[in-house]
């Protein structure tokens, strides 16, 4: 997992912090009642049986973040969690994966780097992310929280086939009913990007408002598969079976 090509990435300023991770966090503790929401300036944009859809506009753009507030009563959170980490498995549930790398990681922080690469629908070209992530887990208020944004990296140069997106943003926080190994869970992802394209805006509203949820089900799918078939995926929650190195804070296990 070391840096491609020439020019070493600097982790000051690029880290996710821990005030990040816990602004996340405190996000999905107000929330309370997610009915709430758009008193607070969101739109509702869609609804089904397992989650609900918000959108708010982005000052000083044509673009919107979406929230999405969602129950699963079938998985444990530390599956749902495992899942969405485990970039290998990702390869295998997500079909519009071309690239999902974890390049660099961040020996103080244990923040990672990722190269993604993922189909559009066509006409559009594929979109080329580069990122850095971070995630905790609080046993003190039963939380686990993942936040990734984008980065520039030297090492990962624009490739031509591909867009580079270099507006992302996305805070996923899983709040168990009961603990991190029962079935039952809430979560709260509040989410951003600009993919680069000429679309009218309708257009991209149409695509994140059957894209996103699509993705959630085949998210939810997987998770369900893996807890079937009791595959092999990596626990991020107990860092003592993993190899990679982790920061720790108080109250809080990172990585």
């Amino acid at each position: 997992m070391a840096a491609i090509g020439a020019g070493a990435f600097v982790w000051d300023g690029q880290r996710i912090e821990e005030e990040e991770l816990r602004r996340s966090a405190q996000e999905l503790q107000a929330l309370g009642d997610p009915a709430a929401l758009p008193e607070r300036g969101w739109e509702p944009l869609l609804q089904r049986e397992r989650f609900r859809l918000w959108r708010r506009p982005i000052p000083g753009s044509a673009l919107f973040q979406y929230r999405v507030f969602g129950s699963y009563t079938h998985v444990t959170p530390r599956q749902f969690f495992n899942v969405q980490l485990d970039t290998e498995y990702r390869k295998q549930w997500d079909s519009l994966v071309l690239k999902l790398d974890v390049v660099e990681r961040d020996p103080a922080t244990g923040s990672e780097v990722i190269h993604w690469v993922t189909q559009f629908p066509y006409p559009m070209y594929s979109r080329d992310y580069v990122y850095v992530r971070r995630y905790s887990v609080d046993s003190d208020r039963n939380l686990m929280v993942l936040v990734s944004r984008a980065v520039e990296h030297p090492g990962i140069p624009e490739d031509p086939e591909h867009v580079r997106v270099r507006s992302y943003e996305s805070h996923m926080v899983i709040r168990p009913h009961r603990g991190f190994d029962e079935n039952g869970f809430d979560y709260l992802l509040t989410y951003s990007d600009n993919p680069q394209t000429v679309f009218p805006r309708y257009c991209l509203s149409w695509m994140v408002s059957s894209g996103m949820p699509e993705f959630l089900e085949k998210l939810h799918s997987a998770a369900l598969k893996a807890k079937k078939m009791e595959l092999e995926l990596r626990d991020y929650l107990s860092p003592a079976k993993g190899p990679e190195p982790r920061g720790a804070a108080q109250h809080l296990e990172y990585a």
